[in-house]
């Protein structure tokens, strides 16, 4: 077996293993065209017409198919439990004041830390409020309008 042949071979293995570990389609395209070059390697081709099929087929792989399989990936995105925070209501157990750095609320029984959505208000406790967004392992969130 010639070097170029074991180079193509060992470049679709490790492609691979790095699409195994990342899960997010960044290598597939380019392990494809490794494995292409493998076999036209195997063919006796010469090298400079197997790194131009590997260039070819990894480009028009990666422009043409990887939208595709974005698109069909993010149809089977699932929402964490977190994100169907957003949009409920709290309940204060401190002053929440985001220029002092502290607050916190009440949200499904457990206690969280939270900051106003708005840097100049100041909530009182026990306010009722509407959680906006999380942000790492806070609320932010705005008092809920009678």
């Amino acid at each position: 077996m010639e070097i170029e042949t074991i180079g193509w071979l060992i470049a679709f293995i490790v492609l691979i293993i790095i699409e195994a570990a990342t899960l997010n389609l960044t290598t597939i395209w380019f392990a494809i065209g490794a494995g292409i070059a493998y076999i036209c390697a195997l063919t006796g081709l010469n090298f400079s017409v197997q790194f131009t099929i590997f260039v070819v087929i990894s480009l028009i792989l990666l422009f043409f198919t990887k939208p595709i399989a974005k698109k069909y990936a993010s149809k089977h995105f699932i929402k964490t439990n977190v994100e169907e925070l957003v949009g409920q209501t709290a309940k204060t157990t401190s002053v929440i004041n985001n220029a002092e750095g502290y607050g916190s609320a009440i949200l499904n029984g457990m206690e969280w830390t939270a900051m106003s959505a708005d840097d100049s208000v100041i909530i009182e406790p026990d306010t009722r409020v509407i959680v906006k967004e999380i942000r790492g392992v806070k609320l932010i969130v705005e008092k809920q309008q009678p």
